[in-house]
């Protein structure tokens, strides 16, 4: 029968974090043996199922909103966790048999299934929640698996990000688990991405790793990037680690970076991504750099990158520079 307009509040034990739920045919089981079989059992669908996990720290604000397009999706009484949510929320959709969606929510979501049945788990270890998810990595839910499998406290979740990142992972597989590391993980994650851009063969999946670094709330997150913008074997590498410092790392370290960079890296196209990192130094922080590059740097083609970078900037300095430049 078709519950219209309930509301259904679960507990507040740490296994019963789960979101509200209304118009739902609702039911719940406690966890036994294993997550796929208990999920099998419930038959071919449509149907939803959840269950809860004690999140990681340092995780603010709801993840309701991740699943609307609007934007909103907070229940109007729902408290505001100022230090961040205690658990996160695997929602799961069943269909012939299949896994349909798999999305990760917060326990203060609201949401509407539509008159289906929705059953809830309970008690579920966070070794068997990571090790289905593990399942779903290599299907079409492969970012949203990653992601949930991040968001996991414990050394079970790190444990499998870190298989994640071997290489016998599928490229893309381990540039979401070093997006992962990077954003969700702390000191941990670092260390993890350190040994990746030591040691991963592939370029894209270590272009990865370097803006994983750069988005680190950790503090060894940025001077791994600075060393990479140095030292790091690959150009491309060398340039994206500038970009990434002269967007996230304090103006002083990403000029003294990009100054070394132009005046000793032997590599011209790295030369030129300094060029481009200077002009996204914020509040138009680089343009003095840029007019002294354009006027006297050796390599002509610093000098023109300086010049098309002023240009694009509109600061006032580089329309004076230029009417400089121009005069007869």
């Amino acid at each position: 029968m078709k519950t219209c307009g309930l509301l259904f509040s679960f507990g507040l034990t740490l296994f019963a974090q789960q979101p509200s739920v209304e118009n739902a045919k609702l039911e719940t089981r406690a966890f036994s043996g294993t997550l796929s079989a208990q999920l099998s059992g419930l038959g071919a669908g449509p149907f939803w199922a959840a269950w809860s996990e004690p999140i990681i720290a340092g995780q603010h604000g709801d993840m309701c909103s991740w699943n609307r397009n609007d934007g909103s999706g907070r229940i109007a009484t729902a408290p505001m966790r100022l230090e961040g949510e205690v658990a996160l929320v695997i929602l799961i959709r069943v269909e012939f048999g299949q896994t349909d969606q798999l999305r990760v929510t917060s326990p203060d979501c609201l949401l509407d299934v539509g008159g289906l049945p929705f059953y809830t788990i309970s008690g579920v270890p966070a070794g068997e929640s990571v090790a289905w998810l593990k399942t779903q990595v290599a299907g079409p839910h492969s970012d949203m698996a990653v992601m949930a499998i991040s968001h996991h406290q414990g050394a079970v979740a790190e444990q499998a990000l870190d298989e994640l990142t071997t290489t016998s992972q599928p490229v893309a597989v381990r540039k979401r688990a070093a997006f992962w590391l990077g954003n969700a993980r702390g000191a941990d994650g670092v260390a993890v991405l350190k040994r990746m851009l030591a040691n991963e063969p592939n370029a894209d999946v270590r272009d990865r790793v370097v803006f994983a670094l750069s988005q680190s709330n950790d503090p060894g997150g940025l001077p791994l990037v600075l060393d990479a913008a140095r030292n790091d074997k690959d150009p491309h590498i060398r340039g994206q680690a500038l970009f990434w410092l002269a967007q996230k790392a304090a103006a002083q370290v990403s000029k003294n970076a990009i100054e070394n960079a132009l005046s000793n890296d032997p590599e011209s196209s790295v030369r030129e991504r300094a060029v481009f990192a200077l002009s996204q130094l914020p509040n138009g922080q680089g343009v003095p750099m840029l007019i002294d590059l354009a006027k006297t740097h050796r390599d002509p083609a610093v000098r023109k990158k300086a010049m098309f970078w002023l240009g694009q900037s509109k600061d006032p300095r580089a329309l004076d520079f230029f009417a400089q430049t121009l005069k007869p």
